[in-house]
């Protein structure tokens, strides 16, 4: 670092992104992208976007909100586009979060929450998962401060059911909930039923894993219409042009393709299945989970120890040095063949290691 930097961000440490590494092709499970690509529709239609890149794109994202109004059956009011779903719950941590008004989520979550907190200045409180790597949604009422639930969780996987989600909103009437749900396709419980019954709810999205946009960098933010006011504030006060015309019409190409939406998401929870089994013969842990994604582990061979295993026999995999989280990797859905290809790598590793 410079001399020049500020001190609140002297001794920030910075979120960690996955590996995108070039040095030679992976098996590439460490990021929780879709191992298919965007629509048809949605290369077709930010093809024809890429013409007009001479001019601005729209701030209001008018053609995707009233898509997304359409199919989400919530009113264009409700509605945020971001760039990336990082980008609105960052707006959520300036909005919703002061000294007064920690951040409160769990001590097992997405990584960025935690950084969120400290980029923006704000306090935080991490609540413990239980023992069995699950929130208990009883620890948060009265929490005193904004929630952060991802819903699925990352990394376990594990989802909340939507009357524990509710029963949250209900006793914690004074602060808002953001119910973070990045992974809702793959099998969790979405809050968005539960929009107009409670003012305190931000629901948010990201087109990154279910609809193959990771590469696009498209979010959107679902809550009262007061409540969406209050994140434009901020978008139009710090970047008002966040989402530009490639991506925006890519997105509408996106939800308007729901055959190959659902047939994807289809795939990777069948495929989900067949990981899970094939690394439960091998003799692993594995969390029960609703995401793209399985957190699992091995007696005997340490999460970074396999982690690096793995990357020498080309297939990645993601690893958290973390409390609590060491014994585990976490490894995307892909396609058949490429959980061929880890089952097969992983059980040459324990074959070394055993």
């Amino acid at each position: 670092m410079s001399k020049f930097i500020s001190q609140k961000l002297n001794e920030l440490e910075a979120y960690v992104p996955g590996e995108q590494p070039q040095d030679r092709s992976y098996v590439k499970l460490n990021t929780n992208e879709c191992p298919f690509p965007p629509s048809p529709y949605a290369q077709r239609l930010a093809r024809q976007a890429a013409g007009k890149l001479n001019l601005y794109c729209d701030p209001e994202c008018g053609v995707l909100t009233s898509v997304a109004a359409e199919t989400f059956g919530v009113n264009k009011e409700n509605i945020i586009f971001t760039n990336g779903s990082d980008e609105v719950l960052n707006f959520a941590f300036l909005a919703f979060c002061d000294k007064d008004t920690p951040a409160v989520f769990p001590d097992v979550t997405y990584g960025f929450y935690p950084v969120f907190a400290k980029v923006n200045g704000v306090p935080y409180r991490e609540i413990p998962l239980t023992a069995s790597m699950e929130i208990c949604a009883e620890d948060y009422f009265n929490a005193k401060g904004t929630i952060f639930i991802a819903n699925p969780n990352a990394p376990t996987g594990i989802a909340l059911s939507l009357d524990k989600i509710e029963s949250i909103l209900k006793n914690n009437p004074g602060n808002v909930v953001v119910v973070d749900e990045a992974y809702v396709d793959f099998g969790g419980e979405s809050a968005l039923s539960l929009l107009n019954k409670y003012e305190n709810l931000l629901v948010t999205r990201t087109f990154s894993k279910s609809r193959s946009l990771a590469g696009g960098r498209l979010g959107v933010g679902f809550a009262s219409k007061e409540i969406i006011a209050d994140l434009n504030k901020i978008k139009y006060s710090t970047n008002p042009y966040n989402v530009n015309s490639m991506t925006a019409a890519a997105g509408v190409g996106a939800l308007l393709d729901k055959e190959y939406f659902e047939a994807n998401v289809r795939a990777i929870c069948e495929n989900r299945a067949y990981m899970t089994a094939g690394l439960q013969k091998l003799g692993f842990t594995v969390l029960p989970s609703s995401a793209n994604f399985i957190f699992a582990k091995k007696d005997g061979v340490s999460g970074g120890e396999l982690y690096r295993s793995l990357k020498e026999k080309g297939v990645l995999v993601r690893y958290f040095n973390k409390a609590r989280l060491t014994d585990f990797v976490r490894i995307t859905v892909g396609t058949k063949e490429e959980t061929d290809a880890l089952l097969a790598a992983t059980a040459a590793v324990l074959e070394e290691k055993l």
